[in-house]
């Protein structure tokens, strides 16, 4: 066993440096797509919204979309001025993270909520498993920013 984890760290050392923006781009490509595809907010998403009860649906749609343009990119950024401008990338990566969190949260109050935790609609073993990871994704750069 000893021997082939060896040969597993010899074979992933030159890609260390790599790691981190391999779920960053990932994270931030996601949510950037996510946020781009509601534009232009569409009367079927408003309408949508205001059929789950959210107030102000309109605004709110434009505030969904764009959180999740600027988190997708903040993510992105936070990463990029990491290195020449430590304390503002961190910062950036800290408060996508955040919003990221917020936002998968009521996603999967409101958008997935039909989907349970354990069970869903259809009887079949759920586990609404692209939004749980973001949400783990963006509370992860949350508390940890860059370091």
């Amino acid at each position: 066993m000893e021997k082939i984890n060896n040969f597993l760290d010899r074979v992933a050392l030159p890609l260390h440096g790599i790691a981190d923006w391999l779920l960053r781009l990932g994270l931030g490509i996601a949510f950037f797509l996510h946020g781009y595809g509601k534009l232009p907010i569409s009367e079927g998403f408003v309408g949508w919204l205001s059929s789950k009860g959210i107030p102000m649906a309109e605004a709110t749609a434009y505030l969904v979309a764009w959180g999740e343009i600027l988190a997708g990119l903040g993510i992105i950024i936070g990463g990029i001025l990491a290195k020449p401008m430590n304390q503002l990338g961190h910062f950036v990566t800290r408060v996508s993270g955040g919003a990221i969190g917020v936002i998968m949260i009521f996603a999967l109050l409101i958008a997935h909520s039909d989907w349970g935790i354990f069970f869903g609609e259809r009887g079949s073993v759920l586990f609404a498993s692209e939004q749980l990871f973001l949400l783990l994704l963006g509370t992860f750069y949350a508390i940890r920013g860059n370091t």
